[in-house]
């Protein structure tokens, strides 16, 4: 484990439930971002003001780390783009599917102790683990 940074996971993780937190205490609306990148253009112009800024500071949240921290991360720039417009649209069509995303059910419905968002988790990981399996020792990718 060349990669293994358990505080950057800590801050990174304490900042994910922070942001969630604060938008529940101050807005009464959960921190699924799939939902709230569907429902932006469908809204009102009070909710699209939430949806959009909320949104736009995760990009921005990350340039700014970039930006202060050259070098931190290196994408991967070895993948076919089939692969990858592949794997969106599976992700897509997955969080249709399941009502929701990892935000929405892995940080918000689990802190609710929602047995739904807590199976729709695990079937998360696991679809994760077996095709990270299947790209890397089967298809021969990335490894």
């Amino acid at each position: 484990m060349e990669n293994f940074t358990p505080f950057s996971a800590f801050l990174g993780g304490t900042l994910i439930g922070l942001a969630a937190t604060l938008l529940l205490w101050l807005n009464g609306r959960m921190a699924g971002v799939s939902g709230i990148m569907h429902r932006l253009l469908n809204s009102s112009k009070s909710e699209w003001l939430w949806r959009f800024n909320f949104l736009i500071g995760l990009v921005l949240g990350a340039l700014l780390f970039n930006w202060f921290n050259p070098g931190f991360f290196t994408p991967r720039s070895d993948y076919p783009y089939g692969l990858l417009a592949v794997g969106g649209f599976l992700v897509g069509f997955g969080t249709r599917m399941g009502s929701g995303c990892t935000s929405g059910h892995g940080i918000c419905g689990i802190a609710n102790g929602s047995l739904r968002s807590i199976t729709a988790t695990l079937i998360f990981m696991i679809s994760g683990v077996v095709t990270v399996y299947c790209i890397r020792h089967i298809v021969g990718v990335g490894v």
